[in-house]
């Protein structure tokens, strides 16, 4: 197929370029004037086209004679306005989804989150499906803006343009510099990541780099019946206990352990106070709070997903167990200069 990959130098997208050129695909990255491209030249047989999803007519350019778009950009940081996150995050794949259209693109498969799901009351969610519905208000602008962004991803599936969503959580693997395992190892190491769990067994859904690549491309390839339209979760094999998980990690890199513990109460405070200060549009565009209520939902709410759906539609199988995944992980950062490469460069 010609693949089109959006966010390719961000860590999902650069090993889904990779997995889709190793599978015989013909693939086209967009990347913005600017970004470090570095890792995206050293791919032989990858094309490159420059544009961002503010610019409609570099949509246009990228999308022309593409099969199947992977959308997986997206403003993940902790730093932004709600203005700023619903640019990049639904203007922007509002913009991608008529380039498609005008293009001729036959499917698109969009990167979503469980996060979507997170909402300001919400509670412990195990092994929930994709019947659960969408929240009245959610915990950050990201969340608020992935489920606005799937929604008008799955409202624009019709006859001619297959599209999905799939829901991977706390993507993790080797060429992560930025992403859940090594903001908690930096934190474990600099010693600011205090146990939140409140005494209690916190169980979580991750998700490989390995597993949810290959759902992207199952997904890519299955009937249209089968997914158009629709959300799915993917996630590791495992139900893994969080504070086990990050202890196991510590052990792994070098760092100490949570072990001074806040009562939940505390937390809550806290969050929500930094979660009120941050409101200020400037504080809010320019620095990332030290706390908040999505952050501490995070390591406190268990959260595991049904990934039947997916087995279902287009055989999703998780490839890589956490065992291997771990051990891979380590031979990466040995293979970049030990830990301290992986946490130098973590924001704060």
């Amino acid at each position: 197929m010609r693949i089109l990959v959006t966010g390719a130098t961000g860590f999902l997208g650069g090993h889904l370029v990779d997995r889709a050129i190793r599978e015989g695909h013909q693939v086209r990255a967009l990347v913005r004037v600017g970004s470090d491209i570095t890792g995206l030249r050293a791919v032989a047989g990858l094309s490159l086209v420059y544009g961002d999803l503010g610019d409609s007519q570099s949509l246009l350019r990228a999308t022309r004679d593409i099969d199947v778009v992977h959308h997986s950009a997206a403003r993940v940081s902790d730093i932004g306005t709600r203005a700023q996150f619903w640019e990049a995050n639904v203007s922007g794949t509002e913009r991608l989804l008529d380039a498609c259209r005008r293009s001729r693109v036959s499917r698109l498969v969009f990167v979503s989150s469980p996060s979507a799901l997170m909402g300001v009351k919400g509670g412990d969610q195990l092994d929930i499906d994709e019947g659960t519905p969408y929240p009245d208000r959610w915990l950050n602008f990201y969340s608020e803006t992935k489920a606005a962004a799937e929604q008008r991803v799955l409202a624009a599936d019709e006859f001619a343009f297959t599209t999905c969503a799939l829901r991977p959580r706390g993507i993790w693997g080797p060429r992560d510099y930025r992403g859940f395992v090594p903001r908690m190892v930096a934190a474990m190491r600099a010693g600011r990541l205090p146990d939140l769990s409140g005494g209690k067994q916190v169980l979580v859904s991750l998700c490989h780099s390995d597993n949810a690549v290959s759902a992207c491309l199952r997904a890519a390839q299955a009937p249209a019946a089968n997914v158009g339209g629709r959300a799915f979760f993917v996630a590791d094999r495992e139900r893994t206990d969080l504070w086990a998980f990050l202890a196991r990690l510590a052990a792994l890199f070098h760092a100490t352990p949570p072990t001074r513990r806040i009562h939940p109460q505390v937390t809550d405070a806290l969050a929500r106070s930094a979660d009120m200060l941050w409101r200020l549009p400037k504080l809010a565009a320019t620095t990332a709070p030290p706390l908040s209520r999505y952050s501490v939902a995070l390591l406190t709410r268990s959260s595991t997903y049904d990934t039947t759906a997916a087995r279902e539609a287009f055989g999703y199988t998780p490839e890589t167990d956490q065992e291997s995944g771990l051990r891979r992980l380590v031979e990466w950062v040995d293979s970049i200069g030990g830990v301290e490469a992986l946490t130098y460069r973590q924001p704060g």
